[in-house]
């Protein structure tokens, strides 16, 4: 089954958009303070960082060329989206309660 028109512009639109506040969240949140990190911090980080690379992977996957009777590639697409907006969301969340 085809994919709705507008889902490739759609899921790199929402994963550029997720990444741009991922990378806000970790200016906001104090990576570039000069205080030693603790575990947390560590946990935090590598959270964001494969979040990022889960949502970079989103937008490879969605505009990777497919021949017209490949399978779509929007579904994996969509599963490396959800990947990554729920590490970011574990990473945020780690980072406020203490």
């Amino acid at each position: 089954m085809r994919a709705p028109t507008g889902s490739v512009v759609g899921l790199c639109s929402a994963s550029a958009t997720m990444s741009a506040m991922g990378m806000a969240f970790l200016g906001y949140w104090g990576v570039h303070e000069p205080t030693p990190w603790s575990a947390r911090d560590i946990v935090v980080v590598c959270l964001a960082f494969l979040s990022f690379m889960a949502l970079g992977a989103t937008i490879w996957i969605a505009t990777t060329p497919v021949a017209d009777d490949a399978v779509e590639r929007i579904a994996p697409a969509r599963r490396s989206f959800a990947v990554g907006l729920v590490l970011m969301w574990i990473g945020i969340i780690a980072a406020i309660v203490p």
